[in-house]
């Protein structure tokens, strides 16, 4: 019956979007209109796109979690305490015996320790958060273990920052899913990947209703989630790649909230009687990426020369106003050892010298793949206008954000344009991807950032891997620092912004909560006067 009520109030609220009609949301679902289109799998031991990992939040608890408004606090979750050995590399959690997950079944630390296990064992995109632990399909049955139903027991190979261990276990990898349910749709030993992929299994204060790729994504309130219910019954997300439309939804009264709007639009709802604004910082770093498979990148000239070639500041005060600041580190600002240097600026005759330097003189042709959305396609539009002031005549192949996502994770592109955020509040989780490449093969179990780019960086991977080993926060601050100063002058990463996310909303909604990273914003607490 609750099934059918729900499919009800979809119908009605969809009704909501037929050309000039004016009506206000249900009081009791939260309206929403956003670009989702990068979601490409449901399942959290494979999703690793910013709004893949929101969707993760609200429906799947995790082992552990930080304070939104002040990162450096690791809280429990669903392991209510956690103990340290002597040594460094056992970590034994207190798993909570009060949780039960959507499809009923109790959740106990058998299900956190398969969860863990699963990732390993399926080793897609981002299982190296777990796997970098010195897990793998052989020994993860051995060191990640639930001696009963409220103990779980993980050992690590060495011994690292306690910190740095929980902060990857707040990560979406750290969800805690139904294996009882996921042993039931199991095929062909996929430990339920297939079903998952397009169904949920979590604890979380939503369940899944309904997903339709870049177009929908509904949910419904779990009423026994053991935070308590969540505010509002239902969440109805659309996916509006216009921030025009977006807008004209939001001023209509069909949508509560809009995630995607432009600097002036942001402006004229401030202004406007009946709308709030929330500003959130996030550690979202907008870069380019150069595929040194290409030839003209292997050349540094080449890179440094790109990075004199992007207008940084026109593009911050005029596309982007008050939605990211210049930052050109792979650290966020607010990371252990972040730097705030800005060596980089638009020098166009400093860029043609470098290209005739490394051989270009007249410069080159190049394809840019980018998602067709605001603001990328605005940044792109923009960077292919300074580019041609050095010769560089730059083709923009626009796409949805899963086809850019998956060329580039092919190593297909000549450069790419994206963001990226930390799957964790440490440094290691930028520094890993933007500056490590153990393996530089085609078929590297490890595929991160450099790897992407086809960087071998052998020297530079050494430094990253000791920096995560060194347990003193100053002298490891001072590894980041220098590292990063090396990165700026030598990678094939242009490093422009980092971004500030910035939502519209009606002023009768409040309580959502909107943290550093994307898998740290939660409807749960929403509520409407």
């Amino acid at each position: 019956m609750k099934r059918a009520l729900f499919a009800a109030a979809i119908a009605a609220v969809a009704c909501l979007w037929g050309p000039g009609l004016r009506a206000d949301t249900p009081d009791n679902t939260l309206v929403m209109a956003w670009q989702f289109d990068d979601i490409i799998t449901l399942d959290p031991a494979e999703a690793f796109e910013f709004s893949g990992l929101e969707y993760a939040a609200q429906v799947y608890d995790r082992l552990v979690t930080y304070d939104v408004n002040d990162v450096s606090k690791i809280e429990p979750m669903v392991a209510e305490s956690w103990s340290v050995s002597d040594d460094g590399k056992t970590f034994t959690f207190k798993i909570r015996d009060d949780i039960t997950f959507h499809s009923g079944n109790k959740l106990t630390a058998h299900d956190a320790a398969y969860s863990l296990q699963r990732v390993v064992k399926l080793n897609l995109t981002p299982a190296f958060i777990l796997t970098q632990f010195g897990f793998t399909a052989e020994n993860v049955d051995q060191m990640i273990t639930a001696p009963d139903d409220t103990t779980l027991v993980l050992k690590t190979d060495k011994a690292y920052a306690p910190t740095f261990v929980l902060y990857c276990l707040t990560a979406g990898v750290g969800s805690v899913v139904d294996s009882k349910l996921l042993q039931e749709h199991e095929v062909d030993g996929d430990m339920g990947h297939a079903w998952l992929r397009t169904n949920s299994a979590g604890s979380g204060p939503f369940m899944l209703q309904q997903w339709r790729p870049s177009e929908v994504l509904s949910l419904t309130a779990f009423e026994d989630y053991w935070r308590g219910a969540p505010g509002l019954d239902r969440v109805f997300i659309r996916h509006v790649a216009e921030p025009a439309t977006q807008q004209l939804l939001l001023e209509r009264g069909d949508v509560d909230v809009a995630r995607n709007l432009l600097p002036d639009q942001i402006e004229a709802l401030r202004k406007a009687e009946g709308f709030a604004i929330d500003e959130s910082p996030k550690g979202g770093i907008w870069y380019l990426g150069l595929n040194v498979k290409r030839e003209p990148f292997q050349k540094v000239e080449v890179r440094q020369a790109l990075k004199y070639l992007v207008d940084y500041e026109g593009i911050q005060n005029s596309v982007l106003r008050g939605q990211m600041r210049v930052h050109q580190s792979f650290l966020p600002q607010g990371f252990l050892g972040a730097i705030d240097d800005k060596p980089f600026s638009l020098d166009v005759e400093k860029a043609k010298a470098l290209l005739a330097q490394a051989g270009y003189p007249d410069g080159f042709s190049v394809t840019m793949d980018t998602r067709n959305t605001s603001p990328t396609m605005d940044i792109a539009q923009a960077i292919q206008a300074s580019f041609a002031q050095a010769g560089i005549k730059l083709e923009i192949i626009p796409g949805d954000g899963g086809q850019t996502l998956t060329k580039y994770r092919a190593r297909n592109h000549d450069i790419y344009i994206g963001k990226w955020g930390p799957d964790y509040q440490d440094p290691h989780t930028n520094a890993d991807t933007f500056a490590a490449n153990p393996d530089n093969s085609d078929d590297a179990p490890a595929k991160p950032l450099a790897w992407r780019n086809a960087w071998d960086i052998p020297e530079m991977t050494a430094k990253t891997q000791a920096a995560v080993l060194e347990r003193d926060p100053a002298k490891r601050a001072q590894m980041y620092e220098e590292l990063q100063r090396e990165h700026q002058q030598v990678s094939p990463f242009v490093i422009m912004f980092q971004e500030i996310e910035v939502i519209a909303r009606a002023a009768n909604v409040e309580g959502l909560i909107w943290g550093p990273s994307f898998d740290s914003n939660f409807y749960w607490k929403a509520t409407k006067k």
